[in-house]
Formats: structure tokens, sequence, C-alpha cells
């Protein structure tokens, strides 16, 4: 096993990663408000063309499993530059494809490269001091969230002035740019580990199994996304039905709304750093379970909404960040894997969420999302009430001062 001492990081080093964060984020979501445009380039159906988003969120799926714990295993600074490289290769192919097979398959490509995001999060807890952890990590996802939020709204604009390709090729620039800027500004971060690919992945399970604040963390956010997917994948249809009756250009500019949430970001690291990570993440539980009750009550305006999108927005930061700044400080030689465990939680919450939307939507509408919405957070707040604080602090006060 090989260590590195964490080091200072300068504050124009943070931004740059937050920065890379955010494009390899936002580059998922370019296709979701261009298919329609798509479709009418390659003379398929709505139906085909609605799997790009599905395969695209599918190779994330597979990168966080296959390529996120390599942080482990190969110097960081390297595998960032070469992941990102390789976006910005499938990000190319797909602007200028004229096969929509080849296109689905970029689209594939381009979920997997681009857990490049995952990627940097645990680097930067790695190279940060250990009392400014926390606040590290909220800043890096403060772009990451921006990137998710705007990619949407910059990809509409691009598309409909200038075409859905020019939004690949541009992307594809800005992730040249990126591994530009992580070749000459981030250090070196030598390997943590010499195990084989094989080993890596089979020590995943050993590592949940021991580490009971990863598994506590893990469980919270899953049911805090579960939450926050099962919100995003009906607002679009409560909007076009009545009393709104408005389309999807509107239900997208709610993202913009969400940016909120990148403030409390930093604000969770802060926190974090203060010992004060159980109020944050309390704090952030209440405020996502406070959205759903505001959903219920006032989400038959327009003002309602946007208050309830605030708070579920901030919620989900506050939980995130304070979970990953709890988990970074567990093992310093397994952070890539332990990121890779929580963010594969995390994501199949977020899977389960947008599955039972549709079931919620079927059964009571927008009540019975709102009620369901409200019963996954409030499943969240109870496993963290229930986790043994005392015991969860020391264990992780114990792995900051190891790291």
């Amino acid at each position: 096993m090989l260590n590195r001492p964490a080091v200072g990081l300068p504050f124009r080093l943070v931004l740059t990663m937050a920065a890379a964060c955010g494009l390899a984020a936002a580059s998922i979501y370019y296709n979701q408000p261009m298919l329609a445009g798509i479709a009418a380039s390659f003379g398929t159906s709505s139906a085909s063309v609605v799997a790009i988003p599905t395969i695209t969120q599918a190779g994330f799926a597979a990168g966080l499993v296959l390529l996120a714990p390599l942080g482990d295993r190969f110097e960081r600074r390297r595998l960032c530059t070469m992941l990102a490289l390789f976006l910005a290769l499938t990000l190319f192919i797909a602007g200028v494809t004229q096969s929509f097979s080849t296109l689905m398959v970029a689209s594939l490509l381009i979920g997997i490269f681009a857990t490049l995001a995952q990627q940097i999060v645990p680097l930067a807890a790695h190279l940060a001091e250990a009392g400014s952890r926390s606040r590290v990590v909220g800043l890096v996802m403060s772009g990451l969230l921006l990137g998710v939020l705007v990619g949407r709204v910059i990809a509409g604009a691009v598309a409909q002035a200038f075409g859905w390709r020019m939004m690949f090729i541009i992307g594809s620039a800005s992730m040249i740019a990126v591994a530009a800027a992580i070749r000459a500004l981030l250090p070196q971060s030598p390997p943590q580990h010499l195990l084989g690919f094989r080993e890596l992945l089979c020590s995943l399970w050993p590592i949940a199994r021991e580490e009971p604040v990863l598994r506590h963390a893990a469980a919270v956010g899953a049911f805090a996304y579960a939450g926050f997917g099962l919100f995003w994948s009906t607002l679009a249809i409560y909007l076009s039905g009545p009393p709104f009756g408005l389309g999807p250009a509107v239900s997208g500019l709610f993202g913009l709304v969400g940016i909120v949430g990148a403030l409390a970001a930093p604000l969770a690291g802060r926190l974090a750093d203060r010992e004060n990570s159980r109020a944050a993440l309390r704090a952030g539980l209440l405020s996502l379970s406070s959205a759903f009750v505001v959903f219920a009550q006032f989400g038959g305006s327009i003002l309602g909404l946007i208050a309830g999108v605030v708070l579920l927005d901030f919620g989900v930061q506050m939980v995130q960040v304070t979970n990953q700044s709890a988990i970074f400080g567990l093992r310093p030689d397994a952070r890539s894997r332990i990121n890779t465990i929580y963010m594969a939680t995390y994501f199949v919450g977020g899977t389960l969420g947008s599955t039972a939307a549709s079931v919620a939507w079927k059964l009571g509408q927008w009540p019975m999302v709102c009620s369901v919405g409200l019963a996954c957070s409030l499943v969240a707040l109870a496993i963290h009430l229930g986790a043994g604080p005392s015991q969860l602090r020391s264990r992780v006060e114990r792995a900051s001062r190891s790291s």
C-alpha cells in the first residue's frame, strides 16, 4: 500500500476540479432536451430516440462499478486526464456520426467516461487537508450540481440556435480543455494499492461489510435520492395537466431554481468541518421532508412548487456533501472504492425512485407522489436518527485523525 500526505489546495485548483466535475456531469444530460432534433435528423421514432438518455444512464452505472475503483490503483492525474480525453472523443463522435446505432454506442460510452466526476470528488478529498476536507468536497460538489442543472438548459439553447450536433462538439471541446487543465494544474497522486482489477472489484463487498459509517451513509443517501428522483420524474407530467397546462420547456426551467441547492454544498462542508456533520445531515433531511409537505399543500401554484424545489435541492445537497465528507474520512487508501460503493447505492436509490414515480402517479397522481416522496425522506431520517450517533461519530473522528 502506498500513501501520500494530504496537502493544502489553492483555490484555483479547487475551482478547476469543480469545473471539471460540472462539465463531466453535464455531458450525461446534453441529450435530454435535444431528442426531438435527433429523431428528426435520423428519421427515427420518438420511441426509439428516448432510449438515448436511458443508455447514457446505463453507461454511467457501468462506469461507477468498472472505472470508479481504479482511482485507488492508478495515478489519479493521469487517469483523470485519460478519462477526459476519452469523453471528449465520444462526444465528438456523437456530434458527427451519421448512424443512429453509432450514436447509441457513443451515448453508452459518454455515460461510462462521464464517471470522471466520480474520480475527481475522492481526489479532492485525498488532496485536501483534514481540517478543510469537507469544505473542499462541498465546493467541488457545487460544481457537479451546477453542471447537472445547467447542462440541460445550455444544451436546449445551443440546439435551438445551432442544431443538436453543435452541442456535442462544444462539449467535446470543453472536455479537451478540462484534460489540459487537469494535466497542468493537478499534482501527481500516486496509487494507494497495487491490486489487480479483479482484486479491486472483489474488495468492494468486504469494505462495505466492515464500515458501518459507509453503510449508514449509503442507506440514507439512497432513500433521499429516491425522493429526489420521484419528484423530477413526475414534474413535467404534473405541469402539463390542470391547473397549469405548461409544456416541457417550463419544467426544464425549474432546474434553474435548483441552483439554490448548489449553495448548500459549501454550507454543508463548513458545518462538517466544524464537527457539526450530524446537524448538517439532520437539517438536510428535514429540508427534504419539508419539501414534500410544501408540494402537497401548495403544489397547486407555481410559487409553491418553486419553494418546494428550493427545499428539495437544498436538502439533497446537504445530505450528499455531509455523507461524502464522512465516508472519505474512513480509509484514505480506499477512497475511490468507498465512493464507488456509496454512489452505486445512491444511484440505485434514484433509479428506484424514478420507477416508483410511475406507479405512484397511476395510483393517486400528485398527492400520491408527494406521499411516497415524504415516506422516502422520513425513512432516510429514521435511519439517520437510529444509527448510533456517538459510535458513528467516534469512528469518523478516529478515521479522520488517521488520515
